[in-house]
């Protein structure tokens, strides 16, 4: 008891100190009055490229504020993978305030294979070139220095040489390892793929393989060992018909032991409308996809339906809604399957996820889907072992399948966050129980 007396007195001395220092107080305040004419940002983003940190510490004549609110910018930012493997991205800049109305939108490709560094720092350039039209309105702009990079001259300007014909290979490789003293798992991934995106056509074909291997141990003699394989082959080919409408097919071949297949070959044409045009997609879609073809299934085991093989007609038709706006984003589908020959034999599918900024601090995160099957046609006869049920060796017979997360966040105080203080902020993982 002693020394939790004075780890908190220590504590409440440092605290008190901390809050009551002069030198704080004129640091505070000189950074307040520096800010207080800048304009006031914010910047929407999301995933492994949105380091505020990093852009905070980038972007500094500007202030960065926590909530759309209170912006007068308002930076959404969205991003798509390109062919080549890099990503593109689209930032808009939406004014507010008094730059209500004085919007503009601009793009940025980052190249594959980078480091993190230099993939910030030159998404971190292309927002400062959107922020300097609205910082050139305020005092901050005597302290803005305009400098320009010249290329180096050509002889004459010539479109660049493609020796890949805009074809990009990947190759990759994963393992993953866990345990204790009587559990152990392990977990082998890698596939290989090929793809060639243009403004015309759209071509993939990818390979992948995986092996895993859980075991537990109850005790000396009793031991539980679950071991699942999978192969599989997918092609896709995609011909662009206007700003609204595409066509394509696609084609699989796989093997798996879960679902009980030794091979499942499956074929479908396929065409595609999106309601909004093609070039928005960072912003919003709105599909509707119909495919129909043949597929053939070779059993490792007799099924519930007395086959060890067999070839259907199978068909789908895919809605879906995608949109990052201000007010949040939505990636929302649904599905609706069947056989031809049996229309009794379907499914029906549907999940995505919501995230809402509801009002000031408040934001609401929903994600979730639902399936209802019936058409397991490729579960095994014979009876299932305890091992198969604890393990989830194979699929189980189950008319649904559902996952649900509910997340509410609130945030208030400071509507301001001038300084990057990255002290204790990570470098180990501190005690664990």
């Amino acid at each position: 008891m002693k020394i939790l007396r004075i780890a908190a007195a220590a504590l409440v001395c440092a605290t008190t100190a901390a809050t009551l220092s002069p030198a704080v107080h004129a640091q505070t305040a000189g950074a307040a009055q520096a800010q207080g004419t800048a304009v006031r940002v914010y910047l929407d983003c999301s995933g492994f490229y949105c380091d505020r940190d990093f852009f905070q510490t980038e972007i500094a004549f500007v202030t960065h504020v926590r909530d759309r609110g209170d912006a007068e910018v308002h930076v959404l930012i969205t991003s798509q993978p390109t062919g080549a493997g890099g990503t593109a991205y689209t930032l808009a800049f939406l004014g507010q305030g008094r730059y209500a109305g004085v919007n503009s939108t601009l793009t940025h490709n980052s190249e594959p294979n980078i480091a993190e560094e230099r993939r910030m720092s030159g998404l971190a350039a292309a927002i400062k070139l959107g922020l300097v039209r609205y910082a050139a309105e305020t005092p901050q702009a005597a302290n803005l220095r305009v400098t320009y990079d010249a290329p180096q001259a050509q002889a004459a300007a010539t479109p660049a040489r493609d020796p890949w014909n805009h074809w990009t290979m990947r190759l990759t490789g994963r393992g993953f390892f866990s345990g204790e003293q009587t559990y152990s798992n392990k977990n082998f991934f890698g596939s290989v793929s090929a793809s060639r995106t243009t403004e015309q056509w759209k071509l993939r074909v990818s390979l992948n393989g995986n092996e895993s291997e859980t075991r537990f141990e109850v005790d000396s003699v009793t031991v539980f060992t679950n071991k699942q394989s999978g192969r599989g082959i997918d092609v896709l080919t995609v011909r662009s018909l206007g700003p609204h409408l595409s066509a394509g097919v696609t084609g699989s071949a796989s093997r798996s032991t879960y679902f009980n297949q030794d091979m499942a070959v499956r074929i479908a044409p396929a065409v595609e409308y999106n309601f909004f045009p093609y070039s928005e997609s960072t912003r919003r879609q709105l599909t509707a996809r119909y495919s129909v073809g043949p597929a053939w299934y070779d059993y490792s085991e007799k099924t519930v339906f007395e086959r060890t093989e067999e070839a259907r007609l199978q068909q789908m038709l895919q809605v879906g809604v995608v949109a990052r706006q201000p007010w949040g984003s939505i990636d929302v589908g649904a599905a609706a399957g069947s056989f031809l020959d049996d229309f009794a034999q379907n499914r029906l599918q549907i999940g995505g996820g919501v995230e809402l900024n509801l009002f000031r601090g408040l934001s609401l995160d929903l994600n979730g889907s639902y399936d209802r099957l019936r058409d397991q046609i490729y579960l095994a006869a014979g009876e299932l072992t305890e091992e198969d049920l604890l393990l989830r060796r194979r699929q189980l017979a189950t008319g649904f399948q559902y996952f649900a997360s509910v997340g509410l966040s609130y945030t208030f105080g400071s509507r301001v966050s001038p300084v990057v203080n990255p002290r204790f902020g990570g470098g180990g993982s501190g005690w664990i129980n």
